[in-house]
């Protein structure tokens, strides 16, 4: 696949290194430097960051889709940033980027990434951060940070074990190897592997989905599911009463209760 395109509304943002765009409640980021792979630098970074401090502020935000241009999603890190001074140079990527995935992970509306071409380093952790991911035949994973002699970021270690197995991961972090879609859907890493020319159409009929959802519950469910291992079974019970009786509260509920007895879709309004 030599592209992600994506349909762009009229409400697009040209920031350094990212593309944003608004369609009703679903939202786009766009990783934007297809000359290098889309391999994250401190622009990018910070550009992904003003993107996701608005998103956490913006109720109205039902669904994101996470995409990049060009023939990869991203190649990983900027790694000619880093070559004066290694050190500063990885913290002032990494700051940024990590404060990034911490509003993305607080809001109600789900993440999904659509993954083609190159998904490594950094790329990969990204990926593993979202909710959902759709990956197109052709796609290769390499998680790549042994290569370089050094431990990931981006969440990485927090979220490989949840996806695929603390054995796995291990694997998947130690070994630095390559493996292909029908591998990372093997795994679990991604939910669905799709035709290279069919990622764009699949992505964005899965995020105009999720976008018409309930977007409170989903926010309900994404965190209840996030926190278990962190959680005893009671102390989970507990929380899953507090979320049920929160989403029982909004309008979205008695959409879905009246939509039940109608025996009709529900048409949810993300409140």
């Amino acid at each position: 696949m030599d592209a992600y395109v994506g349909s762009v509304s009229s409400r697009s943002t040209l920031m350094k290194g990212l593309l944003v765009s608004r369609d009703g409640g679903l939202v786009r980021l766009r990783l934007d430097r297809p000359e290098a792979l889309n391999a994250l630098d401190v622009d990018l970074a910070q550009a992904l960051l003003a993107a996701c401090r608005d998103l956490a502020d913006d109720a109205s935000v039902r669904a994101v889709l996470l995409s990049g241009s060009g023939r990869a999603f991203a190649a990983g890190g900027d790694l000619s940033q880093m070559r004066a001074a290694p050190v500063a140079a990885a913290d002032s990527l990494i700051t940024p980027m990590h404060q990034a995935l911490r509003l993305l992970g607080s809001i109600d509306a789900p993440v999904l990434v659509a993954l083609h071409g190159a998904v490594a380093g950094a790329g990969l952790s990204l990926a593993a951060a979202a909710d959902l991911a759709i990956a197109a035949e052709g796609t290769k994973f390499n998680l790549a940070y042994i290569n370089i002699a050094t431990s990931c970021d981006l969440g990485a270690s927090w979220s490989l074990p949840r996806l695929v197995g603390l054995r796995r991961a291990l694997e998947i972090a130690l070994l630095g190897e390559s493996f292909d879609a029908r591998k990372a859907l093997e795994i679990g890493l991604v939910n669905r592997v799709v035709a290279a020319d069919a990622l764009e159409a699949e992505a964005e009929a899965l995020a105009q989905r999720l976008a018409r959802g309930p977007t409170l519950a989903y926010g309900h469910m994404r965190r209840l599911m996030r926190a278990s291992f962190e959680r005893s079974f009671t102390e989970q019970l507990d929380a899953e009463r507090d979320a049920f009786l929160a989403s029982a509260a909004t309008a979205d509920f008695g959409e879905g209760l009246a939509a039940f007895f109608d025996r009709r879709p529900a048409r949810f309004q993300g409140h």
